[in-house]
């Protein structure tokens, strides 16, 4: 188990520690605002569009494969990432390593499913959660930590060389413990609903984050319009295909499945409610009021430290109360977020970095309850043969949610702010209101998520009485 949750710790701190580096690579290489949001968003887009058809693929030809496989590409781009000469390097090396990450993720929680009995998986999925929240709490503080010392010139270059070590002791423990799990052999891969599958992700996402950039074109509308009767035809190609007896990249028993479904809408708009709003947050700090990535990093530290107490004490519940532990996290989110867009408004010439304390701490706790109950809720309702793809799923729904928030949240932002102002010590009341109006969209994200799960919860236990 502690194998397997150090692939996903990798995944994670990467993420959290990039945001913070993100302000020191636009000052080294001259990157635009949109290729700062690339940086950030193709990894996450990348992951989401091979989670799904490499969780299945972990069913097909066996998931410690699978996972060996992606680890040792993870930590090889890393190095690719860090030794990158230019800004366009370093968005396709970020790529590769989302793709060999999609290789890896999914498998930790499919294995996790099989291989634990019922009474002991709301303890390791418990545990899952706090080693997650102290990934996200390591990053930004190792990552800030790092790039502010500087050692031997090599920066923000750092951030990605750390995960090699990681990389490096996991792939020795994975190739010693973890058990090796056949695939089913009379599987075959649907490399045309994998070709669908992305196709449809590609039509969301890719003209969100580049058109303000392109201005608009009317094709950036016209993609958007086309990702829908694309997933359709995705959808209606996996039904053709079990009706055939051939294996499907989403299995239509979890397309059938009406919670199932419902929990991965769930999981998609809470996660678009978060990433984007850490990148922005690193641009505002750093390039806006001028603090290092190290004093950016321990200002959003509540966060994670919030995540880690909620799964510390949510993990003595197991598996009751999990749809109201939903609805609680989600409201103590909006709270949270209203507080910080408060804080951001209110701020003037001198930041008070004190202030940002309260409003994150709460939205941390919210997610720390809430997220890992909506996690146990999703895989309770998959058969074991299907974790792969099951868990795949889950994943890839949850990072097509912190891409499609990464570039809402980046769209409001930059747009708002202008390339003029990512000099650092200028057009401070530029940063407040752009850094105001794109916490606006995570306050209409959980706000919203609070009354659709609030009000499930009460229709349930009416109709429990």
């Amino acid at each position: 188990m502690a194998v397997l949750f150090l692939g996903s710790f990798m995944n994670l701190i990467d993420v959290s520690i990039t945001n913070v580096a993100l302000p020191q690579i636009q000052a080294d290489t001259g990157a635009s605002a949109t290729q700062l949001e690339w940086v950030a968003a193709i990894y996450v887009l990348a992951l989401a569009i091979g989670l799904l058809p490499f969780g299945r693929f972990g069913d097909v030809y066996g998931r410690k494969r699978l996972f060996v496989i992606g680890l040792i590409g993870f930590t090889i781009a890393s190095l690719a990432c860090g030794l990158a000469p230019n800004i366009t390097t370093l968005i396709a090396a970020r790529a590769i390593k989302g793709f060999a990450a999609a290789m890896m993720v999914p498998q930790v929680l499919a294995i996790v499913h099989v291989i634990f009995p019922p009474e002991e998986k709301a303890r390791v999925f418990g545990l899952f959660g706090t080693i997650s929240s102290l990934a996200v709490v390591a990053g930004p503080i190792i990552g800030g930590a790092l790039i502010s010392t500087d050692i031997a010139g090599l920066s923000w270059r750092l951030a990605f060389l750390i995960n090699i070590p990681f990389g490096v002791v996991a792939l020795a423990g994975a190739l010693r413990f973890v058990p090796n799990l056949m695939g089913n052999g009379n599987v075959r891969p649907d490399w045309i609903g994998t070709g669908l599958f992305t196709t449809a992700a590609v039509l969301l996402v890719l003209p969100i984050i580049e058109g303000r950039a392109w201005g608009w074109p009317w094709w950036c509308f016209a993609a958007l319009a086309a990702s829908i009767p694309a997933a359709l035809v995705f959808v209606a190609y996996e039904r053709r295909r079990e009706a055939q007896d051939l294996s499907a990249l989403l299995p239509p028993s979890l397309l059938a499945n009406g919670p199932y479904l419902m929990r991965l809408a769930l999981i998609t708009l809470f996660f678009s409610g978060i990433p984007g709003l850490f990148l922005v947050l690193a641009v505002f700090l750093q390039s806006g009021f001028g603090l290092s990535a190290f004093e950016s990093g321990l200002v959003t530290t509540p966060f994670p430290v919030g995540v880690m107490l909620a799964s510390l004490t949510t993990e003595r519940l197991g598996g009751r109360y999990l749809l109201q532990r939903v609805a609680s996290g989600a409201a103590l989110l909006a709270c949270g977020m209203l507080g910080l867009l408060f804080v951001i408004n209110a701020t003037g010439a001198e930041l008070k970095t004190y202030l940002f304390i309260a409003p994150l701490l709460i939205c941390g706790f919210g997610m720390g309850t809430s997220i890992m109950s909506l996690f146990q809720l999703t895989m309770s309702s998959v058969a074991a043969q299907d974790a792969g793809a099951g868990s795949g799923a889950m994943q890839a729904f949850q990072q097509i949610g912190a891409a499609l928030g990464i570039a809402l949240s980046g769209q409001i932002f930059f747009a708002s702010l202008g390339e003029r102002g990512m000099a650092i010590g200028t057009t401070l009341d530029d940063f407040v209101t752009a850094a105001a109006l794109a916490t606006i969209w995570s306050v209409a994200v959980f706000t919203a998520l609070t009354v659709v799960v609030g009000a499930t919860v009460w229709k349930n236990s009416k109709a429990s009485k």
